[in-house]
């Protein structure tokens, strides 16, 4: 399983859906077990927090140009 694949494909289905995105902002951890299927217990919490700062990372990116503001 190749875990980067599996948190983009998560992010896309939380950030497709608002009901998904409330749901991940009060409990994370059950939204991503939802929707991952069958993942080792021992790397969820990764997912978890790999599916987060994709989100995260992905909002910053839709903000637009944040490099003209400093010149570049």
């Amino acid at each position: 399983m190749d875990i980067k694949e599996k948190i983009g494909e998560i992010a896309a289905k939380i950030t497709g859906d608002e009901a998904m995105k409330d749901k991940f902002g009060k409990d994370p951890l059950g939204t991503v077990k939802e929707l991952a299927g069958n993942i080792p217990p021992e790397q969820m919490q990764a997912i978890v927090e790999g599916v987060k700062t994709k989100i995260s990372l992905d909002k910053l990116g839709g903000i637009g140009n944040i490099g003209g503001l400093f010149g570049k």
